[in-house]
């Protein structure tokens, strides 16, 4: 019997974004996430870890980019171009 296969994104920093950083396979969830603690945050640079099953996600393909993203070029709106961003707001 093959385990299932889960992805693991682990948060660095409080405030920052979680990121994918390897794959592991694990017999439950439970387990998924404390091999994926003990593999991937041995040097305590975690302070947050996501596992999924990789079979429940669904992606866009980069083959579909255009066509799959050309939606949104329409709705300038959605864009920050017409706002002026002080220079000492961060993460923009």
């Amino acid at each position: 019997m093959t385990w299932p296969l889960y992805e693991v994104f682990v948060r660095g920093k409080r405030g920052l974004n979680h990121v994918h950083v390897g794959s592991l396979h694990a017999p439950d969830d439970e387990s998924a996430l404390h091999n994926a603690r003990d593999l991937y945050t041995r040097r305590n640079e975690g302070v947050s870890i996501w596992v999924v099953r990789s079979a429940h996600i669904t992606a866009s393909s980069p083959d579909e980019q255009d066509a799959f993203f050309a939606p949104s070029g329409d709705k300038v709106y959605r864009h920050p171009t017409f706002y002026a961003i002080p220079d000492d707001v961060p993460h923009i």
